[in-house]
């Protein structure tokens, strides 16, 4: 990799419609083709004192608690990936929150059905993203 270029580390979590509806490999693939690699990954149920952790900043919101159900419904996929400007690219190949407003192209766009069910995690700046690493993986499970 040329000096001057870090290779930064993000994750993301495969939510349940993603995993319910069979595209987790076609997800993870997109991914590979921007470049990123898969630094750690782990299939696992989330339980509901993580996920009021990982989304206390929405706690005051009315739709927290289906959140909070619809994240606990079935396992979901968390990912570590790398490469060069890693947070910012992913939140590009991921869209908007909103797949209604998410351009074409992009995962939530291509298929999220709702806000909720919106297909992708993916954190949103390099702090969160390595706050959320450290919240979903011991570092010794994370690969060079």
């Amino acid at each position: 990799m040329p000096a001057g270029i870090l290779m930064e580390s993000t994750l993301i979590i495969l939510k349940p419609d993603c995993v319910k509806a069979g595209l987790c490999g076609t997800v993870l693939s997109r991914f590979e083709k921007e470049g990123f690699t898969i630094a750690a990954m782990k299939m696992v149920r989330l339980s509901r004192a993580l996920l009021e952790e990982h989304y206390s900043h929405l706690s005051g919101k009315p739709f927290f608690p289906s959140l909070l159900e619809f994240m606990s419904s079935t396992p979901v996929i968390v990912a570590v990936l790398k490469r060069e400007n890693a947070v910012e690219k992913a939140r590009q190949i991921c869209g908007k929150t909103n797949p209604a407003e998410a351009a074409e192209g992009t995962i939530r766009r291509q298929y999220g059905s709702s806000v909720q069910a919106n297909i992708i995690h993916a954190s949103d700046s390099l702090q969160s993203a390595e706050r959320e690493i450290r919240r979903f993986f011991k570092p010794e499970e994370i690969c060079a």
